[in-house]
């Protein structure tokens, strides 16, 4: 089944080149284009749009305030910001967006923002589930939590480690802990965090406890173990 998506952006390039490699893909039905925020609200205040597309730096409603609204909408799309501001992921975050994508685009990075977002629209990730905005290289991507198997503290910031890589962003552990507690996550040390799925073997009898993972096996706090056991055998 193919999806009506709104693609909104000042720049003419941009916009053509966009809607011109989403209409390429079969998942998409049609492709609507704004030049401009107003433009685009009024589209989306149909309420047939599956998933928009949306720069954040246009004249007037911004992509940012386009976002906003959106929250007040019967029928809420999924958002994708497309943009070359690799400064605003934070707060694409907090907007609830469910990729950020940097310009210039490639298409293949596209299509995965594509295929992120009709999932995400037809309730195939957890209604709860967080993203965090992570900086890879000189870009900025979201990662969701449910890709997080283990966390390790490092300061005032924290090292998340998914089955292919890991990343360092500017949360405490102890904020992750308290944040993500219902989430699956269990705090096994002061400097560990992990994910009671990930964990493969529990050991906490003698000196020395600890929980491992299929990659790694970590060291549980003595003044944590009856809490781990609660959390992870029971």
């Amino acid at each position: 089944m193919s999806v009506e998506v709104l693609v909104a952006d000042d720049e003419a390039p941009a916009l053509h080149e966009l809607a011109t490699l989403l209409s390429a893909d079969p998942r998409v039905g049609v492709v609507r284009t704004a030049s401009g925020g107003a433009e685009a609200l009024r589209m989306l205040e149909r309420g047939e749009i599956a998933v928009a597309f949306l720069d954040i730096h246009m004249p007037g409603i911004t992509g940012f305030d386009l976002a906003k609204a959106l929250a007040g909408l019967r029928s809420r799309p999924a958002v994708v910001f497309v943009t070359a501001d690799d400064s605003g992921a934070i707060r694409a975050f907090d907007l609830e967006a469910v990729d950020y994508v940097l310009k210039p685009v490639r298409a293949e990075r596209l299509y995965r923002a594509l295929g992120r977002a009709l999932a995400s629209a037809a309730g195939g990730d957890q209604p709860d589930d967080e993203t965090i905005p992570v900086t890879v290289g000189s870009s900025t991507r979201l990662v969701r939590r449910a890709e997080i198997r283990w966390v390790q503290a490092n300061g005032d910031y924290s090292r998340l480690y998914t089955p292919t890589c890991d990343h360092l962003v500017r949360i405490p552990l102890s904020e992750l802990a308290e944040r993500w507690s219902g989430a699956g996550f269990v705090r096994v040390h002061r400097s560990y965090l992990v994910h009671r799925d990930a964990v493969t073997e529990v050991r906490l009898a003698g000196s020395a406890p600890t929980v491992v993972l299929a990659e790694i096996e970590l060291p549980v706090s003595r003044r944590l173990v009856p809490s781990v056991r609660d959390a992870l055998l029971r």
